[in-house]
């Protein structure tokens, strides 16, 4: 597809998530919502949400690594040095195109709840699950993740591909703008948990921009890793600390669960939007909320509507809405429910749903349809046409703020998304997985690799993962172009946890969106609500179908960088 020029007239300022924006409308080339360049490159790319983590990727497809091991290796570096949205102590899902075989594998590596923690005591504290504290800590899934792709698709030894981040983190590195940032917002929800401050703050305070921070005790568990391989995770001595450290301070997480922890192999689904197909991962991952919404908008000319047009946007938001009162109800672990996944992705019901939307009106209530029966995200390309997506992540930024000081890492807090009602496909059951947020994505078309890509944030991804394609198919706009386009958000829809939207929600819209289309959304109903920050983090990969060129793009709302070479 090729990338036209587009509103010319629009001044972009992209939220930073801290005080700043990029304005790119005066771009020679006219892509004016580009605020750089796509990274174009023959022998392979690598784009991650932190320039430390990419150029270690970078550095192991030179070194004659593959992108499966390019991934692994920027993944435990993000570890280190993104601790506010990834770690081992988090889960990993991936999707993986293998060149050879020339097909998509999926792997999810979501870990599962305490064996010894039950509805029952859940219950009895309240309503909802905490978000932080003991409670919500599940099995961390990523270092499972890691050996499974490595023994399926792995070059390169793990041992090297851990020692960059081992270097790091006992050398240390310096910490970049953003993630300093949110480490210090991390500190008062986290602050008061055992392990927290030894780990993160062993000076007193966290660590400002540009300071060197190191962490000893991960160097150490990367090292027992890299000798004794994923046993030495979930069954050694790093799986004996959790289990101590977590029954000390008052968890459920024990040596048991760990140890009988494994990934699972998944085959990707598809849908189609105008002659591309859009691959995501199954449930217990929202990734079909994505499908679902591009289904429902294939049946309107979106180009004709125009980017910032109210029509677009109350379409786009309305057609979420639809799909995440689905999610809301039917997304959970498929290994205690028979989820209707082909139905819900299906044209047919997209037809049935598109007919809820009223033009002229938002919708105040979501129903779900009846049918039958902080985060990082990264990806990379090798020279050999081997793509990954992968996305990790702590849940809640900084996770549980439990974190056991000896192995240098806080436990995830992904329990949180658990129901505490009877009867709801994803209530909370002992050994289940919890409704999972983070979600790879992989485009092909016509049985071809064409854009390995994803949007890190929590519910924005799925919303995320349809405006980027419809931004490069509709509207003509490249790689870059896609992903610093300013963003439709739209929250308060029903949640896998039980709230009901009453109210409609709210509409946030990134600056680029000129006050006349605001306007006409409040009068179809819509309530606006402004907000920095939580548009998400986009990185991606796209394979030129004609040259095998690759094109690299990262988020200018993060530390992001995309490298290639």
């Amino acid at each position: 597809m090729k990338p036209t020029p587009l509103f010319k007239s629009l001044v972009l300022a992209v939220c930073l998530g801290t005080a700043g924006a990029a304005q790119a409308y005066d771009r020679i080339t006219g892509h004016n919502f580009a605020s750089r360049s796509e990274v174009i490159a023959q022998s392979g790319m690598v784009a991650t949400s932190q320039p430390l983590a990419t150029q270690v990727g970078l550095q192991v497809l030179k070194d004659g690594g593959n992108a499966i091991d390019a991934a692994i290796a920027a993944n435990a570096v993000l570890g280190l040095v993104e601790p506010t949205g990834c770690g081992i102590g988090g889960d990993l899902f991936a999707i993986i195109w293998d060149n050879k075989s020339k097909q998509l594998y999926g792997l999810n590596a979501s870990g599962r709840s305490p064996q010894s923690l039950s509805f029952e005591t859940l219950k009895a504290q309240g309503d909802y699950i905490p978000a932080y504290g003991p409670l919500p800590v599940s099995v961390p899934g990523a270092v499972d993740g890691w050996f499974e792709l490595h023994k399926k698709f792995g070059k390169t030894p793990m041992k090297a591909l851990l020692q960059p981040a081992i270097d790091y983190a006992e050398n240390g590195f310096p910490v970049s703008e953003l993630i300093a940032y949110y480490m210090q917002k991390s500190v008062a929800a986290r602050g008061k948990y055992p392990g927290f401050k030894d780990v993160y703050m062993p000076d007193g305070a966290m660590p400002e921009k540009g300071e060197i921070f190191k962490n000893p005790a991960l160097a150490n568990t990367y090292r027992k890793i890299a000798k004794g391989g994923r046993d030495a995770f979930y069954k050694g001595d790093i799986a004996k600390e959790i289990g101590r450290y977590m029954k000390e301070n008052g968890g459920y997480l024990s040596y048991d669960d760990l140890a009988t922890h494994h990934s699972e192999w998944v085959k990707p689904v598809s849908a189609d939007y105008r002659g591309y197909t859009l691959w995501e991962l199954p449930p217990n991952g929202q990734g079909i909320a994505a499908q679902q919404i591009l289904n429902i908008l294939e049946g309107y000319d979106i180009k004709a509507m125009g980017f910032d047009s109210p029509e677009y946007v109350h379409t786009f938001v309305e057609a979420k809405k639809l799909a995440f009162a689905d999610r809301a109800k039917y997304y959970a672990d498929p290994a205690f429910n028979t989820i209707p996944v082909q139905t819900l992705i299906s044209q047919q019901y997209a037809d049935e749903r598109r007919k809820l939307i009223d033009p002229n009106k938002a919708a105040k209530r979501d129903h779900a349809g009846p049918v039958e029966g902080d985060t990082i995200y990264m990806t990379t390309a090798d020279k050999d046409g081997n793509m990954v997506s992968l996305i990790q992540s702590n849940y809640r930024g900084m996770g549980s703020g439990m974190t056991p000081a000896k192995l240098g890492f806080v436990l995830q807090n992904r329990g949180e998304m658990f129901a505490l009602k009877k009867g709801h496909m994803n209530q909370y059951e002992p050994g289940k997985r919890p409704f999972h947020t983070i979600i790879p994505a992989f485009v092909t078309k016509d049985g071809k690799p064409y854009m390995s890509y994803g949007v890190m944030g929590g519910a924005t991804q799925p919303q995320m993962h349809a405006q980027i394609l419809i931004n490069m198919i509709d509207f003509g706009m490249n790689l870059q172009e896609a992903g610093d386009a300013p963003r439709i958000l739209h929250t308060g829809s029903s949640q896998p946890t039980g709230e009901i939207m009453e109210d409609g929600g709210f509409v946030s819209l990134e600056s680029g969106f000129s006050m006349e289309t605001r306007r006409e959304l409040m009068k179809k109903g819509h309530t606006l609500q402004d907000a920095v920050g939580p548009y998400g983090g986009y990185q991606a990969i796209l394979k030129d179908p004609k040259t095998g060129v690759y094109y690299g793009a990262s988020e200018t709302r993060k530390d992001g960088q995309a490298a290639g070479y």
